[in-house]
């Protein structure tokens, strides 16, 4: 019985970790990206087509990384 209570108690301690890491990377993934519109938004641009510009740069930025991930 107390293997089971030790084997559940570290499932658990496991889990909670993985979660905390889990939210930890979620948010330093949204940090980046706010930073990135951040960017475009305090650049100003002088007409849409820069403004265009910048977040297909952006948006191609997202789609590179997506695929290094699923690569791995």
């Amino acid at each position: 019985m107390a293997s089971q209570d030790s084997s559940a108690a570290f499932v658990k301690e496991y889990q909670d970790r993985f979660e905390k890491k889990l939210k930890e990377n979620e948010i330093a993934l949204l940090e980046h990206w706010k930073g990135q519109l951040e960017k475009i938004e305090s650049s100003r641009p002088d007409s849409i087509a820069s403004l265009q510009l910048q977040i297909r740069k952006t948006t191609e930025m997202m789609a590179n990384r997506i695929k290094i991930l699923k690569k791995e």
